[in-house]
């Protein structure tokens, strides 16, 4: 598919392929150093099979590649856009719904829930893109009580809108004795973006059966929005020694399991992307999922869209409109 495109959005990945970290793992598997996720725009070209055609608006997500004003992107990974959706809110939904409903899927909580005795969940960055996303997702698949974790207290009243029962302000209490107090026995699910800060009392922190789902590491990185100075790069290396190791005979003997992914080289996943697209399709369509609020920048401010997402005062997603843009 040949996509026209008006609005893509900015994931925290994309900012830090400017140090380095994610250019050296892309190279390493021989994948294209582009950044962009998702995005939304109007089909200019469309294969005979692929179930679009010329003028059709879209969004989905582009596994790389999004920062541009034309994108060729797979027809498995496109979704027709809700009538009810603008563009940007297109643009700010697909990668970061995909790993929520990654993450649920792990986690054992889609597409059908367990029958398990405790269904509390537990989200770290609640108020961020992924976050805001698997709030909702937690409460359709059942999940409860869920606790939101954020680190300002301008971020607590949008995670209680999103269906949080319980909203840990880590710049007011002690996040784990707070999540112990929110539920006593534990949790079926931590959902962590953090890393180091947060993976070894998350997994000290799961119920029997319960799963730590990691998908990002913002702990071990720093808040910069310029070149790392020599002092950065010796912190975040004494981090990735600092990693917590999970012993397995400890897992079987408590039935706590840790499971980690990265949706970025997911393009071969063909049935998965499929079925993530349908269901998300699905939801954004019926209001079940929605965006919980977007803040849009043009194109030329890429710059401070990257400060904005990395200072870790944004709250959901932010997009920027190209030139394109209807």
């Amino acid at each position: 598919m040949l996509l026209r495109v008006s609005h893509f959005s900015v994931n925290y990945a994309d900012a830090t392929i400017r140090w380095g970290l994610y250019e050296s793992a892309l190279r390493y598997v021989g994948w294209p150093i582009v950044p962009g996720f998702d995005v939304s725009g109007v089909v200019e070209w469309g294969g005979a099979d692929s179930g679009f055609n010329k003028g059709d608006k879209v969004f989905g997500f582009t596994l790389f590649g999004g920062y541009s004003t034309f994108c060729l992107i797979p027809g498995r990974q496109l979704m027709k856009m809700p009538e009810q959706m603008t563009m940007a809110d297109a643009a700010a939904a697909p990668s970061v719904a995909a790993t929520a409903l990654h993450a649920c899927s792990l986690a054992g909580y889609w597409p059908q829930a367990p029958d398990a005795k405790n269904k509390a969940a537990l989200v770290h960055s609640a108020a961020g893109g992924v976050g805001t996303m698997l709030l909702q997702m937690c409460k359709l698949a059942g999940f409860s009580p869920i606790v939101a974790v954020v680190g300002s207290s301008h971020k607590v009243d949008a995670c209680k809108e999103l269906g949080a029962d319980f909203v840990i302000d880590k710049s007011k209490e002690v996040l784990w004795p707070a999540a112990e107090a929110a539920c006593p026995s534990g949790y079926a699910a931590i959902f962590d973006a953090n890393g180091v800060e947060t993976l070894a009392e998350g997994f000290d922190h799961l119920a029997m059966t319960g799963r730590l789902v990691s998908y990002g590491f913002h702990s071990n990185l720093p808040i910069s929005t310029g070149a790392l100075n020599p002092l950065q790069w010796i912190r975040m290396g004494i981090g990735m020694f600092q990693m917590p190791k999970f012993d397995p005979m400890r897992m079987v003997l408590e039935s706590k399991g840790v499971l980690g992914f990265n949706l970025s080289f997911f393009a071969d996943e063909q049935g998965l992307l499929e079925a993530y697209t349908k269901q998300l399709s699905k939801w954004l369509t019926s209001g079940e999922v929605r965006v919980s609020k977007v803040t849009e920048f043009g194109m030329d401010e890429v710059a401070e869209a990257h400060a904005l997402i990395q200072s870790g005062r944004s709250v959901g997603k932010i997009v920027l409109k190209t030139p394109a843009a209807m």
